[in-house]
């Protein structure tokens, strides 16, 4: 039977995963720009983590603690990694060991200042008889699923190199 009424049925609502983080910072700003401390602390529930963070050194912060730039940076290679991971998984290719030297480029400039560019590198080691290009193809597929990477405003950009164990080289 068909009829010409619309379609009235309720669109179905998306599954939405949601992720929450706590933080807490406590001192004083009295003393002006110089003298607050920019330590703080994250939580990331439900989990017991927690993270001391800090402004980057050049913004009065600890240089021995993590600050949030650095954090964005491993939360996007992180990402990269996982995605990558998971396609390799599901297409049976069999990954030895994956790597990444990151960088993130922040200019400084009169506007507002905010991570331009990130450069994952991954480096990574499959089994003996893996089509390579496959491999890059996979990749770049992670990089176009990978969720962070598709949340910034930032260039992404990766550039991986793949290898078989030292064994069979």
């Amino acid at each position: 039977m068909t009829t010409d009424e619309p379609d009235v049925r309720p669109a179905r609502a998306p599954r939405v995963h949601r992720f929450t983080s706590a933080l807490r910072w406590s001192g004083s700003t009295a003393g002006g720009y110089r003298d607050y401390s920019r330590a703080h602390h994250v939580t990331l529930p439900p989990t017991d983590t927690r993270l001391t963070v800090t402004a980057d050194a050049a913004f009065r912060g600890d240089a021995a603690l993590p600050n949030p730039e650095q954090l964005l940076l491993a939360a996007a290679a992180s990402c990269q990694l996982l995605s990558f991971l998971a396609l390799a998984a599901v297409a049976g290719v069999d990954v030895l060991s994956y790597s990444d030297e990151a960088e993130a480029e922040m200019p400084v400039t009169r506007e507002a200042m905010r991570i331009t560019r990130i450069v994952l590198r991954p480096h990574i080691e499959v089994a003996e008889g893996t089509d390579t290009e496959r491999v890059v193809a996979m990749v770049h597929q992670g990089h176009d699923e990978c969720f962070i990477a598709n949340t910034l405003n930032a260039e992404v950009v990766v550039e991986p190199t793949v290898q078989f164990p030292i064994a069979f080289r």
